[in-house]
Parts: structure tokens; C-alpha cells; sequence
């Protein structure tokens, strides 16, 4: 089985990089892959044990990558039979996907890693909005999809694609290597001032809601001086973020970190990870906090209801809802016998994902049967 991808992931090119590798990963489970990555900068191309191609754009401009991958496309396509396209996105790749497969009559499995259909992801630009519109367009002539988590693709089914077609697939986490880390960094003993620590780790973006977080611990130190927030993330929203926590006079309480590669020492020293966001596919650092054995608070979002469930192995609380994520904190930090009940479910709930061997195998199974399942 030979695959084309459309990727816009440009860490492929760097050495030693988790994209690279996981790349390596997928071109072990089938004949050939050959991947086109959208790129600007002058980047070589990667072959690698004769089953996997890489070849950048290297394009001028944005507008470029669409026809440059039509002209790359076209090379491939005349030395080689591919078997399945897929896109990284149903936006700018799908299109470009979707034009190649239409022309050489080869079927397009689109993946969702994004809950575009949430109405908070149109509200958030006037581009997503243009996004939205692509997006329905392209999943009208799919053949079949790969979503992370069951949130997507019951707004799928509800827009009328037959579930058959839907294949789920969270984004893998290596579960045993966040238990086996040890602490490096101590939040306890960075930050002694606080008696409960609540971390935050994301990109300082729009839909990720942090200022939510921020409103609330100026309610909650009121009653709970000790508290402290820590979050770690960089992103376009870190200047709002900091004027924020200044006008509320919350920096003796809220503290903003740069991105860590460390990440499971924060979860392993925190009190609790919350996550704000008012959309996520899936929601991978939680995942990555249950499994360093991270009390976890969410809004509805993403993996909530289908990994993480509400007072079983954690609390979800009602996207954009201060009040409710002011008594949810309250809770988490007051009631021991709760909290430590819904760390030890959480565990057996992470126990349940698939190891790595498991999920490239239901990785190359969506691949196989996106082959054989009925467009029409």
C-alpha cells in the first residue's frame, strides 16, 4: 500500500524531531509513504529506507504551497500507484488533497485534529469562520475521515457522514514515559508561598481561555490566599495575559513560565491541571497529566466525557463558566477524599489507551479500510 500525505508539520526537517520519527514509525507499516510538506523555507529532501519520501514545497509565498503540491504531486504520481491520500486538516490541505485525488481518481481520507464545528472555533476569527465554510465543503467529498476523539465525529454523523466512515484515533501519548520521569524542577519548592498549586501548560492562544483561569483566582485568593497558578506556554496572547494578571493585582499569585520540555515534572509537583480551553480535538496534555498522576480539572471540551469523565476521574465543568470553575477549584482543593479518589480512577482510566504497538496497528487499520469502505 503506497500513501500520499499533504503535511504542513515543517519539524519533519528538524534533526532527530518527534515528527521525523514518527514518520519513520508509519513508513514501517506500509509499502511507501510520500509526503509533501508546505514550507517556505529552502529545506532537502528525506529519503529513508527507500519507504519513506519527503519532499518540502520550498515555496515563495502562503498561496504557493497549493499549486507547488499539484506540481510535486504530479511527479509522484507519475512514477508511482498511491493507494490513499491524506491531509493533515480539513482546511488548506484537504482542498489541495482533495483536488489531487478528484483528478487521479484516488480516495481521500481527511483528518480532524481540531473541533472545527464547535460554534466557539467560528466565533474566534473571521479566518476560521472562512475555515468552517471550507471545512464543510471538503467533508461533503471525503471518502473517510481519522478524528481524535468521539466529540468530532459525532459532529460528523450529525452533518450526515455514515459513522461507518469516521475512524477515531486519539493522539498518542507514551503513557509509561511520563510515569517514569522523575521530578527535575519541584513546584513545591519553587514556589513554597503556595500551599496548592494549580498549573496551566498550552500555547498563550485565544481558544485556550486562560484569562477565564486568571478572573477566577481573583475571586478564589480571597478566601484561599495561599493558592497559586502557574503557567507555562508561550503564544500571542502572552502580553494580554500579563496586563491581565497586573491590573487584577494577581503577581504575587499567577506566574507565567516559557515553555518546558519538562513538562512531567510540573504535572508530578502540581496540585491540579486545568485546563480552560473552549475547544480541542482531544486535549493531549491532558492525557499527559493523568498519567503523571495529576489531579485534572476541564471544561466540555475535547477527550471530556470519553477519557475524562466528570466526578469519575475528574471534574468538567461548562465551557466559559467562571462560577463553576471557581467552585469546581474550591472543591478540589477542600475535599481530600474526593481528590484522591478521582486521581486513583484516573489512573485506571489512562491504563486503558493503547500502547504504541496497539496504536499503529489501529493506525495502519484505518488506512486498510479507508481503502475498501463504499464512498457513495
Amino acid at each position: 500500500m503506497n500513501l500520499l500525505v499533504i503535511n504542513l508539520d515543517k519539524g519533519i526537517f528538524l534533526p532527530g524531531s518527534p515528527s521525523l520519527a514518527r514518520l519513520k514509525e508509519y513508513s514501517q507499516l506500509v509499502d511507501r509513504i510520500f509526503v509533501i510538506v508546505w514550507t517556505k523555507e529552502k529545506e532537502n529532501p528525506i529519503i529513508f529506507d527507500d519507504k519513506l519520501f519527503i519532499y518540502p514545497t520550498n515555496s515563495c509565498c502562503r498561496l504557493a504551497y497549493y499549486f507547488d503540491s499539484f506540481k510535486i504531486a504530479k511527479k509522484i504520481l507519475a512514477e508511482q500507484k498511491i493507494d490513499l491520500i491524506f491531509t493533515q486538516d480539513p482546511f488548506e490541505t484537504g482542498l489541495a488533497g482533495w483536488r489531487i485525488a478528484k483528478k487521479n481518481k484516488i480516495r481521500l481520507q481527511l483528518q480532524i485534529h481540531t473541533d472545527f464545528l464547535s460554534p466557539y472555533f467560528g466565533q474566534e476569527s473571521l479566518f476560521n469562520r472562512m475555515r468552517v465554510c471550507l471545512g464543510k465543503f471538503l467533508i461533503r467529498r471525503a471518502d473517510v475521515f481519522r478524528v481524535v476523539s468521539a466529540r468530532i465525529k459525532k459532529s460528523l454523523v450529525a452533518r450526515g457522514i455514515a459513522p461507518e466512515k469516521i475512524f477515531v484515533l486519539p493522539i498518542f501519548v507514551d503513557i509509561k514515559k511520563f510515569k517514569a520521569t522523575p521530578i527535575s524542577i519541584n513546584l513545591k519548592q519553587k514556589y513554597p508561598q503556595f500551599d496548592f498549586i494549580i498549573l496551566m501548560a498550552s500555547r498563550l492562544s485565544k481558544e485556550k481561555n486562560i484569562g477565564l483561569a486568571i478572573d477566577a483566582m481573583a475571586r478564589i485568593i480571597k478566601n484561599y490566599p495561599k493558592t497559586g497558578l502557574v503557567i507555562v506556554g508561550s503564544g500571542a496572547q502572552k502580553e494580554n495575559l500579563k496586563f491581565k494578571i497586573k491590573n487584577l493585582k494577581l503577581q504575587d499569585s499567577v506566574r507565567l513560565e516559557p515553555w518546558t520540555e519538562d513538562l512531567a515534572s510540573y504535572y508530578k509537583s502540581a496540585d491540579m491541571f486545568l485546563l480552560t480551553s473552549n475547544y480541542e480535538g482531544w486535549g493531549l496534555a491532558i492525557v499527559e497529566a493523568m498519567a503523571s498522576g495529576c489531579l485534572v480539572l476541564m471544561t466540555d471540551v475535547g477527550c471530556a466525557g470519553e477519557l475524562l469523565e466528570d466526578q469519575q476521574n475528574g471534574l468538567v465543568i461548562p465551557v466559559g463558566n467562571r462560577q463553576k470553575l471557581e467552585e469546581a477549584i474550591i472543591k478540589l482543593r477542600t475535599d481530600n477524599d474526593l481528590a484522591a479518589r478521582l486521581k486513583k480512577m484516573a489512573q485506571e482510566a489512562i491504563g486503558n489507551l493503547a500502547g504504541k504497538e496497539e496504536y499503529l496497528r489501529r493506525y495502519k487499520e484505518s488506512w486498510q479500510q479507508s481503502s475498501s469502505i463504499n464512498s457513495n
